[in-house]
């Protein structure tokens, strides 16, 4: 049990803020769809609620990723946030679907006038603020992930760049919260243009096009976990430590080289071509010096290094490493 408290600490924080945040909306867009009968406001509600559960998996799933490699499990549990990601996306379009079917149903028979205007357009406007304020955070922890430097009110629009290279749940988070800003600024106006004009038929579109939205994170999110789960490669890395490893004297020739994800972390496995004639203890030297080269790279923490005769020929073909 200590282990696991203290393994919580390092959890995803932006995925904890933001769990707590939308509880908090989840809540108050109940309270306000119970007084207001809006089905923008039951969308809202949903959304919240439903990137709630998701955040709080994440979190939790963040934190035990972390867990060191065990005799059973020698690669460790990287994986670990993969696949809470992927049971929390479950959640997201189970929620999503229950959304696009209220939506739906309030689109055919729409209802005729709009209760608690205010009511529900306050709860609007909180919901803005905040999921805006965890979009931010999330926003900074994307450059600070990926070591760009830059947080200040330019943070969301910088960070959209470089969000492929975002860790799995900092990802999750700011893709929900972005749906989650945009979704309470849809139904803010919508809620607005139905009761200056009566075309109370937009709360139901709107309610659908939320729920769409979710649709899309779910797909995203999905997609990106899946291949974590699986064994992505993670090809600008793999690319820059093939630049550094050929740039030692000793190497004659790349075998193999993988670089996969682990979760949050990357694991390397290589295989080099060396002059037979030099001595086991020579070669021992270069791969300690290879080894702590290659650790000192963002996010790796695992590395095996195999040497083999070298051939005489140069089969590893130089890739282009430019970083961002």
């Amino acid at each position: 049990m200590k282990e696991i408290f203290t393994l919580l600490k390092d959890g995803n924080k932006p995925s904890l803020l933001a769990a707590f945040v939308n509880t908090f909306l989840g809540i108050i867009k109940g309270i306000a769809f119970f007084f207001t009968g809006n089905v923008a406001m039951f969308a809202e509600m949903m959304h919240s609620l439903g990137d709630a559960a998701n955040q709080f998996f994440v979190y939790i799933g963040s934190a035990l990723s972390k867990k060191a490699p065990t005799p059973q499990f020698p690669n460790g549990f990287g994986r670990l946030i993969n696949l809470v990601c992927l049971g929390a996306v479950l959640i997201v379009g189970i929620l999503s679907y229950e959304t696009v079917k209220e939506g739906w149903h309030h689109f055919i028979s729409p209802a005729t006038e709009s209760n608690g205007m205010f009511i529900a357009l306050g709860v609007l406007a909180i919901g803005i603020v905040l999921e805006l304020a965890v979009l931010h955070k999330a926003a900074k922890e994307v450059l600070y992930e990926v070591g760009v430097g830059g947080g200040g009110f330019t943070a969301i629009p910088k960070s959209i760049k470089y969000l492929k290279r975002a860790k799995p749940a900092t990802k999750l988070v700011w893709m929900e919260d972005l749906v989650a800003t945009s979704g309470n600024a849809l139904a803010f106006s919508a809620i607005l243009i139905a009761h200056f004009t009566g075309f109370y038929r937009l709360e139901g579109l709107v309610s659908m096009i939320i729920g769409l939205m979710m649709f899309y994170v779910v797909g995203r999110v999905f997609l990106d976990n899946a291949k974590g789960v699986i064994g992505e490669t993670d090809q600008e890395m793999l690319n820059h430590i093939a630049h550094i490893v050929m740039e030692e004297p000793n190497v004659k020739d790349i075998v193999r080289l993988e670089v996969i994800k682990e979760g949050e972390f990357l694991h390397v496995e290589l295989v080099v071509e060396a002059d037979p004639k030099l001595s086991l203890a020579y070669l021992d030297d270069v791969r300690d010096y290879l080894t702590h080269l290659i650790l000192s790279q963002k996010g790796v923490t695992e590395v095996v290094i195999l040497f083999d005769e070298d051939d005489g020929q140069l089969n590893w073909q130089h890739v282009d490493t430019k970083t961002e």
